[in-house]
């Protein structure tokens, strides 16, 4: 009996352990993207490397790729980028299937595509972004980011072809009230977008 709560003692400790070190981890990696994002995106994926079972870690080494990757003209450097985001992000949906935050990150790199050139991949890649926004929407209607990033690609589509933007703003609207009552499942889940609905809204209203 006492060598089996020993046991217990010892695994609930490295248990704590390694919790403690993937908080610090994550923690310092989110204190380093605001300047060094080619650092933080570095220490997410060795975090994802020693959490083989989280998808967050090679998440938010996808999202900084795929972030930066929006105004580059360099199209080697954002072949790279965008490319290594696919890769990282093919990681977290191995671990989190149908996870409507994944789907959100994919829709955005390849919404970067079509920004670096929209003559050339607009026309395969717009209804690939649609879809993936389809599909978030329906496993997660209520999730803010899903409900803000569909309505800026829609607005984005409407600008293209000279159609009014202003029945999206709506969207944008139920987004932030959306954001007030989330709750992310722990510290580290997604919960950014808040402030990017607030300006597109404010844009609305001009």
């Amino acid at each position: 009996m006492q060598k089996l709560i020993i046991i217990l003692v010892l695994f609930v400790t490295g248990v704590m352990t390694s919790q403690t070190n993937y908080e610090k981890s994550m923690q310092k990696a989110f204190e380093l993207w605001r300047g060094n994002p080619v650092e933080a995106s570095n220490l997410f994926e060795r975090i994802a490397k020693a959490e083989p079972d989280n998808w967050l870690p090679s998440y938010y080494a996808a999202q900084i790729n795929i972030v930066s990757s929006f105004g580059e003209k360099d199209k080697e450097k954002l072949t790279a980028r965008l490319g290594k985001a696919q890769d990282l992000l093919n990681i977290s949906k191995s671990i989190s299937k149908d996870n409507p935050e994944i789907l959100v990150m994919e829709a955005l790199l390849n919404t970067a595509w079509v920004a670096y050139d929209g003559a050339t991949y607009g026309m395969t890649l717009s209804p690939k972004v649609s879809a993936l926004y389809a599909q978030a929407e329906q496993i997660a209607p209520d999730n803010p980011r899903v409900v803000l990033n569909k309505a800026e690609w829609a607005m984005g589509s409407a600008r293209f072809f000279g159609q009014d933007t202003a029945p999206f703003c709506k969207d944008v609207d139920r987004a932030i009230e959306l954001f007030v009552n989330f709750k992310p499942e722990t510290a580290f889940h997604p919960k950014w977008g808040k402030n990017r609905a607030e300006q597109i809204l404010e844009s609305c209203n001009k």
